[in-house]
């Protein structure tokens, strides 16, 4: 017992790090040497460059010179933009390739508060946007990205009604190119997509290009917190996600998916439910130091999908990994959030969370309020374990002349056993429970964990002020003073909580606070504002149990003769030993 608090520790630190090894850092990878054109997606050719552009204006600067001998017969004259918007998406289509320049979510902003953008504009040139299409034949494939398409509106807008937009191509050779999306209000992160590729009487079958995604890593960091773009599918019950660096191993496969794409800490782009098998095809996109002196960025990763025929109502998310979201769109979709092995325990916490700040109206707060109450349900474990923790503090004088007694003995010596036979009959005597100081702080860890998990991952937090300088709960307190009031708080709380640890061990615990101080100094501030309530509040309870069952009780060492100890041999106690 007298290793107990020192357990509490080690799970302590358990908890800690365990999250760190389900989420590692990724190893940076390498940018392509300068000389070396970035690498594109089968079929495709590198065309014009794709670099942001207001609405309405010219995306790029490369000449309309045709990319095809044959002249287009039903086409566009000129590049051109064409917007899309509902209630939460700003999006810009291309008539060249009739592909996603970008795509804006209204409701998250990037570091110059501005509509978050997820389409990567600093991306190499030359590489695919979303929707853009290939086939087998290279020299129709360069015509498909890069052939001014006729689009059939200007601009749409989908708040409040279904709409469709469409982008049609046809020249003098029989091709003719038809691309279809779908909106709804009701999935405003969801396109549904079809298309179809003919050359005269031949159907051909098109792959659907991405390009690289996600494009938020750059934007956002949170010191370790925010994992970078990877592939990521959902086949056969399991969710597996891959780092950039083990891309090449998966980097071509055939399946039957429930959802497949790429996604980063809180978005995703990828195809969600798909009726055929699919072909996904997954590419590093390296990214060049912005400073030689600094390591490069985290990587894009490209990915495309081949339809087993062309693609028809073919659903692509492309949004914020938000769990009520996600839920509405397929329910196995939810799996992209990383909430780990107590996601069980994770999505009850983060509805209360979310049901708590529809009434309180900030996420700061709402922790406060959600912790207090996770609290109040666990008081009588707590109160429990406290009151077994005063206990065996009470007898830890016996307990230790006990094994004084026995020490001299060798650990192979048959009397030797009789030490926790005659520290059972003390416990007994006493009632006292050794385990139940463990067993509740046992069960109060799940909780713990699933709330570090929670707020961690969920979007929720990303971009939610509490109080004055704390204008982000998803990422580190800028002035560091929640984790120093999170050590102060759990000194103290330390300081109050009884202990059968030797004084060494003790002072041990005593620099447990400053370590995880420092631990925490690059934690998210939501997360360090949940433990120092937490530290509060078990401050206060400490403080009530210990009026409850008031001042601990001294209980004389009887002299060792007074104990009688039979051996294993011939009932002669230990004490009569040390006569002899």
């Amino acid at each position: 017992m007298e290793k107990r608090v020192l357990l509490a520790i080690v799970l302590s630190f358990v908890v800690l790090y365990g999250y760190q090894a389900m989420f590692p850092p990724p190893e940076p990878v390498k940018p392509a040497p300068a000389a070396q054109t970035p690498a594109t997606p089968q079929g495709v050719t590198a065309g014009s460059s794709q670099g942001a552009a207001a609405p309405g204006a010219s995306a790029d600067a490369t000449p309309l010179e045709q990319v095809s001998s044959a002249t287009p017969v039903v086409g566009d004259t000129a590049e051109r933009d064409v917007t899309f918007e509902n209630g939460s998406v700003r999006a810009v289509f291309s008539t060249r390739g009739g592909a996603i320049r970008s795509w804006r979510l209204k409701k998250y902003l990037n570091a110059a508060n501005e509509p978050l953008e997820l389409v990567p504009q600093d991306a190499p040139s030359g590489l695919p946007k979303p929707f853009t299409l290939s086939v087998q034949d290279a020299a129709v494939s360069k015509t498909l990205a890069q052939a001014l398409y006729r689009p059939s509106a200007t601009s749409v807008e989908a708040s409040s009604a279904p709409q469709t937009l469409t982008f049609d191509y046809q020249d003098a050779s029989g091709l003719a190119v038809k691309k279809e999306f779908s909106f709804h209000p009701d999935s405003p992160y969801v396109v549904h997509f079809s298309a179809s590729v003919t050359r005269g009487a031949e159907s051909l079958v098109p792959t659907i290009h991405w390009g690289p995604a996600v494009g938020t890593n750059l934007e956002v960091n949170t010191s370790g917190y925010n994992a970078p773009p990877q592939p990521i599918y959902y086949t056969d019950g399991d969710v597996e996600r891959i780092a950039a660096t083990s891309v090449p191993e998966i980097a071509d496969q055939k399946g039957t998916y429930g959802f497949a794409g790429v996604d980063d800490h809180y978005f995703m782009s990828a195809v969600v439910n798909p009726t055929s098998p699919l072909h996904l095809q997954y590419q590093v996109v390296p990214m060049a130091a912005k400073d030689p002196a600094e390591d490069p960025p985290p990587p894009y990763v490209s990915w495309s999908a081949t339809y087993p025929g062309a693609p028809s109502g073919a659903a692509f998310f492309f949004g914020p990994k938000d769990f009520d979201v996600l839920a509405a769109i397929d329910r196995d979709l939810v799996r992209a959030i990383h909430f780990g092995m107590f996601s069980w325990l994770v999505v009850p916490l983060l509805r209360a969370l979310k049901w708590i700040n529809v009434y309180v109206g900030n996420y700061g707060w709402s922790i406060i309020a959600l912790t207090a109450l996770i609290n109040v349900i666990m008081f009588p474990l707590r109160h429990k374990s406290v009151v077994s923790m005063r206990r065996m503090q009470e007898v830890q004088p016996e307990v230790k002349a006990i094994q004084a007694r026995y020490s001299k003995l060798k650990m192979t010596d048959p009397a030797r056993q009789n030490q926790n036979k005659e520290m059972m009959q003390l416990y007994k005597e006493r009632g006292v429970n050794p385990a139940s100081g463990c067993v509740p702080m046992l069960l109060t860890l799940p909780v713990l964990f699933a709330f570090y998990a929670m707020l961690s991952v969920a979007i929720e937090l990303r971009g939610a002020p509490f109080i004055g300088w704390i204008k982000d709960l998803s990422v580190y307190d800028p002035l560091f003073i929640t984790p120093v009031l999170m050590g102060i708080t759990q000194f103290i709380q330390t300081k109050m909580t009884p202990s059968t640890a030797d004084p060494t061990q003790q002072k041990v615990m005593m620099l447990m606070p400053l370590m995880f101080m420092f631990m925490f100094i690059w934690a998210p501030s939501g997360l360090v504002l949940y433990w120092t309530v937490s530290n509060l509040w078990a401050i206060g309870q400490q403080a009530v149990t210990n009026k409850m069952i008031g001042p601990a009780k001294v209980h004389v060492v009887r002299p060792p003769a007074e104990r009688r100890v039979k051996n294993a041999g011939g009932g002669k106690s230990i004490a009569a030993k040390e006569r002899k």
